[in-house]
């Protein structure tokens, strides 16, 4: 049985194919003091409320240090939208500021132990996870959400404080699984967006 890494436990390696057409491992980021890994997707309207308010973060922490990472772990047996190809086009058309990862196997997604769109994980310098779940209260209508969680831990992170809540439930669809036994995931979000 798989779980969601731990508050205090390292992040995982990985070596993924990007849509700027190279590969990335997490080496590739130990630049970064502290490094942001995302679980998303192309078509998840948690995701696609709430990539606006993601941009924001990622673009006013750049200068602090914080790098953002993107991972698509869905299927895209099950969601075509979710291919490689258009992880492309989205990209083509948004012009992220991150990299956009695509985990065609699903091993990292299950290594991290991702379960929804968005999911993230925040790791300090060290590379030891000190945030995890999610980044807003509401992120289908960011205008109704009442809290940040994900910018409130990088504004204590960047600043030397102590993460005052190191643990949320991540708001959004469910991963969309392919060839796995996934009964330890929650089943309940928007298996059918």
């Amino acid at each position: 049985m798989a779980f969601t890494l731990q508050i205090g436990e390292k992040a995982p390696d990985f070596d993924l194919p990007a849509t700027d057409g190279n590969s990335y491992q997490l080496n590739d980021f130990d630049s970064a003091k502290i490094l942001v890994v995302f679980f998303t997707c192309n078509h998840c309207p948690f995701v696609v409320g709430s990539n606006p308010v993601t941009r924001q973060i990622a673009e006013k922490y750049s200068g602090k240090g914080v790098q953002f990472i993107a991972i698509n772990s869905n299927s895209e047996t099950t969601h075509p939208a979710d291919s490689f190809d258009k992880m492309v086009q989205q990209m083509d058309e948004q012009h992220f500021p991150w990299p956009y990862l695509r985990d065609q196997g699903q091993k990292v997604a299950l290594a991290y132990g991702a379960f929804r769109t968005p999911h993230f994980f925040v790791f300090d310098e060290t590379r030891k996870l000190v945030y995890t779940g999610r980044e807003l209260d509401n992120p289908r209508q960011p205008q109704l959400a009442t809290i940040n969680n994900l910018e409130r831990a990088l504004e204590e992170l960047t600043n030397g404080k102590a993460i005052s809540t190191p643990l949320t439930n991540p708001v959004g669809c469910s991963i969309k699984w392919d060839g796995h036994d996934k009964h330890w995931m929650p089943a309940e979000a928007c298996d059918l967006v």
